[in-house]
């Protein structure tokens, strides 16, 4: 969401770097819009003042006795008037939030550019892939094989794109919850919070998905209610509309929850196994900070997240997302990619985004020091991880010739088991 004065004062700078991300802005649209309000505004004040001087005017008419009648009928039809154009004037600032609630934000001048995610650059790796002796299977085949993933009766009772975990499998997802939000915690500094999962529409708008991409979005039928997408949406909305000291930032949140999305636009990818869900564990990271801080916090957010990677010994590479790849609220984002032996390939497991201050302009998040004016703070957020995606990379990692699969040592104590095998899953 954008400043109205902000936009209109670099109209072309912003078109030219929103091109950069793919995004025709409708500058002519823009400028209809603003040219109306102001002929509107221009004549509603034009016509206040005409009616101060004009009540001045009968004031003195009333002093001398003279009749007012005529110009009290005057004034009546100026006020009657100003109510119409005031009127017009809000019904213009309402379509202006719409307009500019559908325009991406800009991204930061480090971003890479390139039309799609075959721009994007990779900054790091870390571990390397294991050099199997057998023939890895992905987790499709090995999670049933094993009794601990069901996608069968998933499917029965809820369709595709669902999973029962049985035995050690749910435990597994578990373990991972606590890990994580332990890790985060105890080790960087993150305060835990529980937030709903049903949200309104309002929260929505606020972090961006809302009115662009309500179709990737459940909603509860007769109820202005939505499940939550994703931890960011209720942890950012948190503070909306209030005014933060500036002292407590940066604040660093982070939160478990379980995550709904339609997937509207991703049909044909990801159909096997549960890469891609309608409901999946997450935990999140979300930051808020004063804009100066926010690139150093982005950095530290994203090594957050790859701190769980490294503590679980899987090998991932980190990428910068170029400006046809970059979400839709993003400034900059990182994409962590873990490695999945039983695909060959790197798949993201966490997102990590700067927002500056495009949502908390939209969900009015602002914070103020003493006597200075108050300024609308950045929102930034990151998986710390998706769950879903790590119990994949932690079955495919450590499965071992026999088709059973090693704990990762940091997750025994909360697993209370250093294998999973045929005997841990369903057994009936």
């Amino acid at each position: 969401m954008y400043d109205l004065n902000f936009f209109r004062n670099n109209l072309e700078q912003i078109r030219h770097r929103l091109l950069a991300r793919g995004f025709v802005l409708d500058a002519e649209a823009f400028q209809d819009l603003d040219g109306r309000r102001r002929q509107l505004v221009t004549e509603s004040e034009r016509l206040k003042a005409e009616r101060n001087q004009a009540t001045v005017t009968i004031g003195q008419r009333r002093k001398t006795g003279a009749d007012t009648s005529e110009q009290q009928q005057q004034v009546r039809a100026m006020g009657e008037r100003i109510a119409e154009l005031d009127e017009g004037v809000k019904q213009i600032d309402l379509e202006f939030r719409d307009f500019l609630a559908r325009i991406p934000n800009v991204p930061h001048d480090t971003v890479p550019l390139g039309n799609d995610e075959q721009a994007n650059v990779e900054v790091r790796r870390w571990g390397t892939p294991r050099d199997f002796n057998f023939a890895p299977k992905a987790h499709w085949d090995l999670g049933p094989e094993l009794g601990i993933l069901d996608l069968d009766r998933a499917a029965k009772i809820a369709g595709a794109r669902f999973a029962v975990y049985w035995g050690l499998g749910a435990r597994l997802e578990r373990a991972l919850i606590n890990f994580m939000l332990d890790l985060h915690t105890r080790e960087h500094g993150y305060q835990e919070v529980l937030t709903p999962f049903l949200i309104n529409s309002a929260s929505l708008y606020g972090t961006g998905q809302l009115p662009k991409f309500a179709e990737d979005s459940f909603r509860c039928e007769g109820h202005d209610l939505w499940l939550a997408p994703t931890a960011e949406v209720p942890v950012t909305n948190l503070f909306r509309d209030e005014t933060l000291n500036a002292a407590t930032l940066p604040l660093s949140l982070c939160a478990y929850s379980p995550c709904f999305r339609s997937e509207a636009g991703s049909y044909g990818r990801d159909v096997r196994g549960i890469i891609r869900q309608h409901q999946f564990q997450k935990v999140e990271l979300v930051k808020f900070t004063r804009p100066e801080q926010s690139y150093d916090e982005h950095e530290k957010l994203t090594r957050d997240a790859e701190h769980v990677l490294q503590k679980l010994g899987l090998p991932y590479r980190t990428v910068v997302l170029s400006t046809g790849d970059t979400g839709f609220s993003a400034a900059k984002t990182y994409d962590i990619e873990v490695w999945l032996p039983g695909q060959n390939g790197y798949k993201e497991i966490s997102s990590c985004s700067n927002f500056e201050a495009f949502q908390a302009r939209r969900a009015q998040i602002r914070f103020k020091a003493g006597k200075e004016k108050a300024d609308f703070v950045h929102t930034l957020n990151g998986s710390g991880l998706a769950v879903g995606r790590t119990w994949v990379a932690i079955v495919e990692n450590y499965q071992q010739a026999d088709g059973s699969v090693l704990v990762p040592e940091a997750l025994r104590s909360y697993l209370n088991a250093e294998r999973i095998d045929a005997t841990g899953g369903r057994l009936v």
